[in-house]
């Protein structure tokens, strides 16, 4: 069965900006989209009408976001859920059933980013699919003229295989190019034992292991994309700074998952948290595979 592209709508400027790229991404993939709005009834003083004037407005704001997409993409392929229930959960569960789940983000600031909200951390940290967070500013043509798609990988060939798939996948269907992006650091002189000291000695230093390694992640999905261009970017610095530093030549970036549950709430990881607070461009997040 083929997964749609879903997109949650919420009646802001930055979730329409969301099914707008939703709508390019599903006819660039020639997948249908599915629009989502979750709502829970308020019955508070600050929030305006009853169950019912409520529900006419988010069925009005649905539907606005609706006619704006299909006017671009005439044959795209929509269909809408109004669905009321925990905001969390509705979205969790819509991404579990899709390509990817594309939520808007607010941007910058120490406050007002969408993934700094106990709404869109929380998805992003539960969801099975990759969630993309897109901004409000979000337009068609920061997606052309050579921009990249740029990806994090660390670790063994598994450990980035669900960020790198969804890299090629999505430079494949833009034509456009990856830049996989390795960060490294010297780790302290104890952790050296006379085993990884061979090794490093074998790869040529640090930095050629750290190059060896990447080229060995990249090996399957260069065979699999063979006529995807590939930019190996090996830097050392964090990853979170490294990543960003190549930020301004992106199109669209992707990084993995880390989440875990703390006292506090759901984390996704400070190399994810970091991108999608600072990165202009669309960032997706990809679980563990």
């Amino acid at each position: 069965m083929t997964r749609p592209i879903t997109a949650g709508v919420d009646g802001s400027q930055e979730s329409l900006a969301a099914v707008a790229w939703a709508g390019r991404e599903a006819v660039r993939r020639g997948l249908a989209l599915r629009v989502v709005h979750a709502w829970r009834h308020e019955p508070h003083e600050a929030v305006e009408g009853d169950r019912e004037t409520q529900a006419r407005w988010v069925r009005g704001s649905t539907a606005e976001a609706v006619r704006a997409v299909t006017s671009r993409h005439s044959g795209l392929e929509v269909c809408v859920d109004v669905l009321e229930g925990d905001d969390v959960e509705t979205l969790v569960e819509a991404a579990d059933g899709a390509e990817m789940l594309v939520l808007g983000s607010r941007g910058h600031g120490a406050v007002v980013g969408f993934l700094l909200g106990s709404v869109g951390q929380q998805v992003i940290a539960a969801a099975t699919r990759p969630v993309v967070l897109v901004r409000s500013g979000d337009r068609p043509v920061a997606e052309v003229g050579g921009r990249e798609i740029v990806v994090g990988q660390e670790g063994g060939p598994e450990d980035s295989a669900g960020p790198l798939a969804f890299a090629f996948e999505t430079a494949a269907a833009r034509g456009a190019t990856v830049r996989a992006v390795r960060a490294w650091t010297l780790p302290p002189v104890f952790a050296y034992s006379p085993g990884s000291l061979r090794l490093l000695d074998e790869a040529g230093g640090p930095e050629g292991y750290e190059k060896k390694a990447l080229a060995e992640a990249l090996a399957p999905w260069r065979e699999r994309y063979p006529d995807v261009p590939v930019v190996e970017h090996v830097e050392m610095g964090s990853a979170g700074q490294v990543l960003l530093s190549v930020a301004g030549r992106a199109q669209f970036m992707v990084v993995g998952r880390r989440a875990r549950r703390t006292a506090v709430g759901a984390r996704i990881g400070s190399v994810a948290h970091g991108v999608l607070h600072h990165a202009d461009c669309p960032v997706a997040v990809v679980p563990p595979v």
